[in-house]
């Protein structure tokens, strides 16, 4: 389902990043469509599992000011029949190399949040040389058998679903860390996140099930910054901890009155951490 182009226009334009430059690159297994903003050193973000680079709007604004802030579309974001070709975490991975192959980026920062924090361990725990620094936030070490996730992704998976449907909504709020009044806020996180098609955020969460960094951990040598939102219902304190442990070079910081959406919520303090890290 998708929301109207009066709506974009008259809701969006308060958290989106700007225009930025748009751009689309030719990787080998689909045509990825990416945006930067800002100038300064790369800033690559991977987006989560909906929403795609525009739902970091907020948030690739602030760091705007001090990076080339550049972010992409995952594989079957503006194309969801890309999964009649099936393809794993892995292959996601695989796409960020060969993106960044193409924009010739040797070791920029690279900052994922939720799902894209999850791809953006993955990289580093393969790629470890290829990252200057890297910050995740909404991602621990694993993945989280949870009840409500799995109905989500059984309920995604099976059952179309129109953009108000309650129990998307509920999980919606869980996302923020407790019950969201409504408001501009909520309605572009929801709305954004429904310009995701239904199948590919089924696939994606069903994708989350195989994550298990492991003892792959310490094979991510480069600086670590892992922000977590107070109130973050999806990452357990047990995932964190494996992964903070288990990270030969890693800070971390937790962040008051943050869920699991902090990037889109918070983003002023989401991006003044992630500069006070750049810059160490």
């Amino acid at each position: 389902m998708k929301a109207s182009t009066s709506w974009f226009r008259s809701t969006c334009a308060e958290f989106s990043a700007g225009e930025g430059r748009s751009g689309c690159a030719h990787l080998k297994n689909y045509s990825v469509n990416y945006r930067e903003w800002g100038e300064g050193p790369p800033l690559v973000l991977v987006p989560g599992l909906a929403g795609g680079f525009e739902l970091l709007g907020p948030l690739a604004r602030l760091l705007a000011s001090r990076f080339r802030v550049i972010s992409y579309q995952l594989r079957g974001e503006d194309d969801c029949f890309a999964l009649r070709q099936r393809f794993d975490l892995s292959n996601l991975v695989t796409d960020l190399a060969e993106f960044l192959d193409w924009h010739r980026l040797e070791s920029p920062l690279l900052m994922g949040v939720s799902f894209g924090g999850v791809l953006a361990l993955e990289f580093a725990a393969r790629y470890s040389h290829r990252v200057q620094k890297l910050i995740v936030q909404g991602a621990g070490a694993r993945y989280e058998h949870g009840l409500l996730p799995r109905v989500a992704s059984a309920v995604l998976s099976r059952f179309p679903l129109p953009s108000d449907n309650p129990f998307i909504n509920q999980f919606f709020n869980l996302l923020f860390g407790g019950k969201q009044k409504p408001g501009p806020l909520f309605e572009f996180v929801t709305q954004q996140c429904w310009q995701t098609d239904q199948s590919v955020m089924a696939y994606r969460l069903q994708l989350l099930e195989q994550y298990d960094l492991g003892p792959r951990v310490a094979r991510i040598r480069v600086p670590t910054l892992v922000l977590t939102g107070e109130r973050d219902l999806l990452v357990s304190e047990e995932s964190l901890a494996e992964l903070t442990d288990g990270l030969p070079d890693a800070q971390s910081c937790r962040m008051p009155g943050c869920g699991h959406l902090a990037f889109v919520t918070h983003p002023q303090r989401v991006a003044a951490e992630v500069r006070r890290f750049a810059d160490q």
